[in-house]
């Protein structure tokens, strides 16, 4: 059933044949019946990863020289003694870091700004003096959250409300107001 004058994979032979090619050098090892295809395959490859380039050879030469001048340049710069007003490439550290809408508005309240009533506008106005630039939204919605909690009363109505603290101690009458 099988035809004798087809080779199959199992009936051929292991070659191995070793080929140099310009700066090459390739062993490959396969059956007999791969061995044209193989051979052409690796002879296109390495014929297209060789492009000759008149000057590429002084390029690559010259590129390896700056590369070298750049890394001596680099070493003496982290050589030089530090200073601690100059960290090329480091943030300065910021006391503002960290502050949200929600912690600015606690601050404002521990400074006593809410002991009279104050309106979003006002307290947008304040934080914004105070270095930092929230949306009046974020604001708003810090305000109610703490209106929620009991921690600020809402005085007004819609679209026209004042904030005042939920527990003042007036420091004239020595009694608590709200």
């Amino acid at each position: 059933m099988s035809d004798p004058s087809i080779a199959t994979e199992s009936d051929s032979h292991e070659v191995k044949v070793r080929l140099k090619h310009n700066d090459w050098e390739v062993e490959i090892t396969c059956k007999e019946n791969k061995l044209k295809s193989v051979i052409e395959n690796v002879l296109s490859g390495v014929d297209s990863t060789k492009i000759e380039t008149p000057g590429i050879a002084n390029e690559l030469v010259e590129l390896k020289r700056q590369i070298e001048e750049l890394k001596s340049r680099l070493t003496s710069v982290e050589s030089l003694p530090s200073t601690p007003s100059v960290n090329y490439g480091e943030r300065r550290p910021s006391q503002r870091i960290g502050m949200t809408c929600r912690s600015l508005i606690d601050s404002l309240l521990s400074d006593n700004f809410f002991t009279e009533e104050r309106q979003l506008g006002q307290i947008h106005e304040e934080i914004s003096r105070r270095g930092y630039n929230y949306d009046r939204t974020a604001v708003s919605h810090s305000l109610t959250d703490m209106v929620r909690e009991r921690t600020l009363v809402r005085v007004g109505t819609m679209r026209n409300y004042r904030y005042i603290q939920k527990e003042y101690i007036s420091p004239d009458t020595n009694h608590q107001t709200l």
